[in-house]
């Protein structure tokens, strides 16, 4: 038998309103968040974390005053380890948190898992789309701290998985369920994804692109040829230009044209700050404004069993040592650098 620790990793949150500016801090203290040497990265993460925390406050305000991200993890954790255990009944598996800007951070989680004493490390982004300034940040954190306590463990790394075929399944079910009984053609889906600025994605980045595989996979697994649907870009922070177009222009296109809408969060499968606030009473308020005549959210797929069951599989076929990706290898195209299994 084999002790595997599986470190699940997510962005994150606040667990108190007190805890929301140190959390701003850490988030834009990041390298692969604000791009300047570290002296500046300082003075600009003091100085937006510091402006930004009332707002943020008023926004954890609404969701009892902490992020719901740690409680959903532990979840979808619980729920990781019952499905490889269940599929693998030879070995042995714990499941690991490691937030990247809130507890439990990389060094906790390194110690917690170096006293563990895993044969083998798999780590798992629950970003199913890579990112720099997400999947990659994290498991350079993860690296560093791994190096810092001398954790040395054959390690395997799952880098992203945009057409995972139990994430697709999940969230097909779950748009199925909302658009049940819907005029398909008075009605437009929209996925709708966290921003990211577009001198990142033109750098190399392949969010947007695995965004779109995303998107595509889903609506091929609904067969409804009749279907309208967009990508967006939500969470737009700071004057430098970003994906376009954005979730709250579209909702306002959409009710133009009197369109109903039916928004899904295709870059989270945790619900948190950005679900539960921005798109249930933020833009669920615009849509209101701007004459949507129906406005549905799709729920994230959280420990929906095609999700869970799926990640278990392809933990099950990751090899340590090696980065790979959901389908197998590298699935994006030459021309982004910053792939993580780019050469």
């Amino acid at each position: 038998m084999a002790r595997k620790a599986v470190v699940l990793f997510n962005l994150g949150g606040p667990d108190s309103l007190e805890a929301v500016q140190p959390f701003l801090y850490n988030l834009f203290m990041d390298p692969a968040i604000i791009r300047l040497p570290k002296p500046l990265r300082f003075l600009v993460a003091k100085l937006i974390s510091s402006r930004r925390a009332p707002v943020a406050q008023e926004i954890y305000g609404h969701l009892g005053g902490s992020s719901p991200l740690l409680p959903q993890t532990e979840a979808q954790a619980a729920a990781l380890k019952t499905a490889l255990s269940d599929s693998n009944p030879v070995d042995e598996y714990e499941i690991f948190i490691c937030m990247r800007y809130w507890h439990p951070l990389s060094a906790q989680t390194v110690q917690s898992v170096k006293s563990y004493g895993p044969d083998e490390i798999i780590l798992v982004p629950l970003y199913p789309q890579y990112s720099s300034t997400t999947s990659a940040s994290s498991l350079a954190d993860w690296h560093g701290a791994a190096k810092s306590a001398q954790l040395e463990v054959p390690t395997a790394t799952l880098c992203c998985y945009p057409l995972e075929n139990g994430l697709i399944s999940a969230y097909s079910t779950l748009i199925a369920e909302k658009i049940e009984g819907m005029d398909l053609s008075r009605t437009r889906i929209l996925f709708s994804a966290h921003g990211l600025p577009q001198k990142i994605v033109d750098a190399g980045d392949p969010y947007q692109w695995q965004i779109e595989q995303t998107a595509t996979g889903i609506v091929e697994k609904l067969a409804r040829p009749e279907l309208d649907w967009k990508i967006c870009y939500q969470s737009r922070v700071g004057p430098l230009k970003w994906l376009q177009p954005s979730t709250d222009d579209e909702i306002a296109a959409a009710g133009a044209a009197g369109l109903s809408l039916v928004i899904l969060p295709i870059a989270f499968v945790s619900e948190h700050s950005e679900t539960l606030v921005e798109l249930d009473i933020e833009y669920a308020e615009l849509a209101k404004k701007s004459g949507v005549p129906h406005y549905k959210r799709v729920d994230t797929v959280g420990v929906s069993d095609d999700f869970i069951a799926g990640l278990a599989d392809v933990v099950l076929r990751l090899t340590p040592g090696a980065v790979t990706s959901g389908q197998g290898g590298r699935i994006c195209p030459g021309k982004f650098s910053d792939c993580a299994l780019a050469s």
